[in-house]
């Protein structure tokens, strides 16, 4: 089996956020110029790393903003685990031709769509409250994840936010498999940036020693934290 790399996900977030602001730098090299960066966590795991790799890159360009995407898988009806496709807010990715090899109608799966749809809304003004969505037209954004493991839902988070107009698109997670990595490439991404990738690869929670799962209050936490 292989070590364990990270103590948790915020001795993750630090070391993939000193990596990322060292990316942002070679783009930008004067700092505090352009755009401020934005990164987005992937709610929930990815939050609390998405916290520290914004300050780290706060600390090396003088600004950062962070905010939460929330994605939800679309599980095929008695097997929700087996993911037909995934939505953000404002887009839908469809796996392939999953939906018909598993013999489930349009109806059936619009069906599973709106509830999912349902659960994110719910999710986004749980953890933003009043506040909009931060705007990506025309600034770098860095898509942060706790790991990876298939990629299907950083794929939709990719295409999400190419579509809203974000200028450059990062993506930054501790651990992934490498078989994963190449596709996210293929969607345009202007880098991937990854600390570990294991062989043979697993589970993203056996590269931490404490993988706990995060919750809503954490997530809240992670987002209304101010620096001091």
């Amino acid at each position: 089996m292989a070590p364990r790399i990270f103590a948790d996900r915020l001795d993750a977030g630090r070391r993939l956020g000193a990596r990322v602001a060292a990316v942002l730098r070679s783009r930008s090299p004067a700092p505090g110029t352009g755009p401020t960066p934005l990164v987005l966590g992937l709610a929930r795991g990815g939050v609390p790393v998405a916290r520290e790799v914004a300050d780290a890159i706060a600390d090396a360009s003088g600004a950062c903003d962070l905010d939460v995407l929330v994605v939800r898988k679309i599980g095929a009806p008695g097997h929700e685990e087996f993911a037909m496709g995934a939505l953000t807010a404002d887009h839908l990715v469809v796996n392939d031709d999953i939906p018909r090899r598993l013999g489930v109608s349009a109806a059936e799966f619009d069906s599973a769509a709106d509830r999912q749809r349902r659960i994110l809304h719910d999710r986004e003004r749980l953890y933003r409250g009043d506040r909009p969505r931060l705007d990506v037209r025309g600034r770098p954004v860095v898509l942060v994840d706790d790991g990876l493991a298939t990629g299907s839902t950083m794929a939709v988070a990719i295409d999400s936010v190419r579509e809203a107009g974000g200028a450059a698109v990062i993506v930054a997670v501790p651990t992934a498999p490498s078989d994963s990595i190449a596709p996210l490439r293929d969607r345009g991404v202007s880098e991937v940036v990854v600390l570990s990738t294991p062989e043979p690869f697993h589970a993203v929670g056996l590269s931490y020693e404490d993988f706990t799962q995060v919750d809503d209050a954490a997530v809240i936490a992670a987002l209304d934290q101010s620096r001091e």
